[in-house]
Parts: C-alpha cells; sequence; structure tokens
C-alpha cells in the first residue's frame, strides 16, 4: 500500500476507492495543500441518483473532509446528448422539462453528504446547461472539436464496445465525450478545477478532458475513477427484485435501503462499511473479522450507518426497530412499506401472483410462480401453495392490511385505498 501526503488520497485508498489516477504523485501534492478542487458530473436521466452514484459522493466526501473544495456538476445540458457508456442502444431523449424536473428532485440529496457554502472547502453546484447550452456550433467545432481526434474517439470503450456489438451509435451520442471534456476545461478556467472524479467506466472520457485542458491551454488536470462495484458473488451492485436501489426516500424507502444492508454478502460487510459509511477504520476492522452469526451484527451496523448517513439517525433507527420487531418478534410493524390498493379490486379478489408484482418483491408473474413453487412467498406469514389464490377482505388482519412476505427478510403492506 502506498503512503501518500494528502488525508485524502490516503483515505480514498485505505477505503477502497481507487481504480486509476492520471498522477498518483502530482495530485497527492495538491491535495496535501488543500488545493485539489475536485468535481464529480452527474445528468438528470431519473428523478433520483442510484448506489452507484452513491460511490462518488462518498468520495466528494472524503475530498471535503481532508480541506478540498467540491463541486457537484447538474448534467443539465449533458442530459440533452444522453452518455452512451455501458449501453447498447441510445437513451430515451427526454424533454428540459423532464431534464428540469428531475434536476429538481436530485439536488437535496448532495446535502446529505456534503456541506454547501461559501468557505474554501465548502461545495458548489453547477449546472453545465448555463454553458453548453450557449455554445455556437461553428466556434465549437472550430475552438473546440479541432482538439479532438476520431481515431482516438474510436477506441473509447463507450464507443468501441457499441460497434463491436453492431449497435448503432447516434452522432449526438458520439459527441457526449466532448461535452463531458470541455465541461472540465469550462470548470478549470470558471472555478479551478483540477480533478475529475467518476466510476471507471468514465476513465476515457475523463482522460480525454484531462488531455483538452491541455491543448487548450488550462493548468493540469487529473483524473481519479473508482471501481465499479460487483458483490462477492459477481452480481452488479445496486439491483433488487423491485429495480434500482434509489437514493430519494420517496422512490426507495428507508426501510427498504436499510434492509439492502442487511442483505448484504457476509463476503462483502467490510467493503460496504469503508465505502458507504463513516465510521473509523478502527472500527470496521473489528466489524468485518466478526465470523458465524456475529456477522449479522456487523451487517446491522453497516445497514443503519449506511441509512444514517443519506435518510438520517432517526430514520435509520426507526427501520432498524421495524425490522427488529418484524423478524425477532415477528410483530406486524406499521412502518413496513406500504402499497395502497383500490379496495374494489380487493373485494373482487385479487390474484395472488399480481399481489406480488405489485408489491414489488417479484419481478413478474413467471418469477412469483417458481417462488411459490420453492415455498419462498407469504401471506401473513403463511406459505402460499396456490398460484391461483385470490386474496379478499377475508385476509385482512385485525390491522386491516395484508402482509406479504418473500423470503425471511423482504415484507410489504397491501392496504385497501
Amino acid at each position: 500500500m502506498t503512503a501518500f501526503k494528502s488525508d485524502f488520497l490516503n483515505i480514498l485508498q485505505e477505503r477502497g476507492f481507487i481504480h486509476q489516477c492520471s498522477d498518483f504523485e502530482g495530485l497527492d501534492a495538491l491535495a496535501a495543500k488543500g488545493e485539489a478542487t475536485a468535481y464529480v458530473g452527474y445528468d438528470c436521466t431519473a428523478r433520483s441518483l442510484h448506489i452507484g452514484n452513491y460511490l462518488t459522493m462518498m468520495m466528494l466526501h472524503w475530498l471535503q473532509q481532508s480541506g478540498n473544495k467540491p463541486i457537484t456538476l447538474m448534467g443539465g445540458g449533458t442530459t440533452m446528448v444522453g452518455d452512451p457508456s455501458g449501453k447498447d442502444e441510445t437513451r430515451a431523449m427526454r424533454t428540459i422539462a423532464e431534464i428540469e424536473a428531475n434536476k429538481e428532485s436530485i439536488r437535496g440529496v448532495f446535502a446529505k453528504v456534503l456541506r454547501y457554502g461559501s468557505g474554501a472547502s465548502d461545495a458548489v453546484m453547477l449546472d453545465n446547461a448555463e454553458w453548453l447550452t450557449k455554445l455556437n456550433w461553428i466556434e465549437m467545432l472550430r475552438d473546440v472539436g479541432r482538439h479532438f481526434s476520431v481515431n482516438r474517439m474510436l477506441t473509447m470503450d463507450s464507443v468501441r464496445l457499441r460497434l463491436e456489438r453492431e449497435q448503432e451509435m447516434s452522432f449526438i451520442e458520439f459527441n457526449y465525450m466532448v461535452c463531458q471534456a470541455y465541461d472540465f476545461v469550462e470548470l478549470a478556467k470558471r472555478t479551478g478545477c483540477k480533478l475529475q472524479m467518476g466510476g471507471s467506466d468514465q476513465w476515457g472520457n475523463i482522460i480525454m478532458g484531462v488531455d483538452l485542458g491541455r491543448r487548450m491551454g488550462t493548468h493540469q488536470l487529473f483524473a481519479l475513477t473508482t471501481p465499479l462495484l460487483t458483490t462477492a458473488s459477481g452480481a452488479k451492485m445496486g439491483k433488487t427484485a423491485q429495480g434500482a436501489v434509489w437514493l430519494n426516500a420517496d422512490a426507495f424507502s428507508p426501510y427498504d435501503f436499510w434492509q439492502y444492508w442487511r442483505n448484504t454478502e457476509d463476503a462483502d460487510v467490510g467493503k460496504f462499511l469503508k465505502l458507504f459509511t463513516t465510521l473509523p477504520m478502527a472500527e470496521i476492522r473489528k466489524l468485518e473479522a466478526l465470523g458465524g452469526s456475529e456477522i449479522n451484527e456487523a451487517k446491522k451496523v453497516l445497514a443503519t450507518e449506511a441509512t444514517a448517513l443519506l435518510h438520517g439517525r432517526e430514520a435509520a433507527n426507526e427501520a432498524a426497530e421495524t425490522a427488529r420487531r418484524t423478524f425477532e418478534e415477528g410483530a406486524l410493524a406499521e412502518t413496513l412499506p406500504t402499497v395502497e390498493i383500490p379496495r374494489g379490486e380487493i373485494d373482487a379478489g385479487f390474484g395472488v401472483l399480481n399481489a406480488f408484482v405489485k408489491a414489488g418483491l417479484v419481478a413478474s408473474n413467471g418469477e412469483a410462480r417458481r417462488q411459490i413453487k420453492g415455498g419462498g412467498l407469504r401471506v401473513n406469514d403463511e406459505p402460499v401453495t396456490d398460484e391461483k389464490m385470490a386474496l379478499s377482505t377475508d385476509n385482512l388482519t385485525p390491522e386491516g392490511v395484508i402482509k406479504l412476505s418473500f423470503g425471511k427478510k423482504k415484507h410489504v403492506l397491501l392496504k385497501p385505498a
């Protein structure tokens, strides 16, 4: 393990954030002096960011904690273009109104892990629509486009992998890396930004920005990426039966967020404690050394600390208590995730397969059938044995709900509306 001069790189290395860096020595010297102003860009493709974005938010958090300045760049302009990275087909084009709505919905989450203000190390938020939407096309081609080699652009993963799979790439997508590189140069000029961080799939785009800065006469720019996360079993991190693990509470509840971390594989507990909590490393080392059934206590700590960081300590403690009552006491906790169903549908008889899909516990009727055959689904804690079973008012508990369970840890209440 390399010993750095800066707290920033030492923290990132010890916690497992570092994948690639364009110049460790130069960046280390900047960060040690508190001069490593850095940004991460976040496109507004949905109403909430997801767990993959949380990883780079934590990089910005540790940057700030070590006395350097973070910039969160909203992609109001680049979202109009669409990032082709990791995609086999063109992203759906979004209207200006959709992008603005998504942007407003996303903004608030950053203040959970960053401190904004006017101080030297306080975070600032900018939007690349401010400059990208004002560019003159011919001037952009002459002043910026001339610095890009199409030959080199074709070797970038975001382009090369699409072409190798013989999937079409639109001209607008091909320009995405030009826009991202120009963002870096613009931020360097406007704010003195020196570092861009992102996931390892963004390495090529970030390096393009470093190179463009050199060609356009900025100060030296740096690139730093974090590994794309997979679980110990090789699965892509951040996927559940309900879909993505969103950061907004209205898209993925604090209870569901707590449960996501509680269900971590044993081999991942230490890694995720380092990446997604602010617990001291000494405490993390003790927790990851636990074995046997004791590892479950470490998972509860992970779940509570990760949830507290994003949703607040009160919500985290409430989620932990709900889980305890549900699993340890068998109680029907009122704070379990609840899905409202029109009373007319329940009065008429609501198919059990449809109920589990509607509750988000399974992705399809086919998956529900497979789980029933394996004994994995329960209604009011009783195993479902008949896939043609219909739920009705007869299934309502004294609390006026129907409890659906997938395995031992996933529960949703159906409530007549």
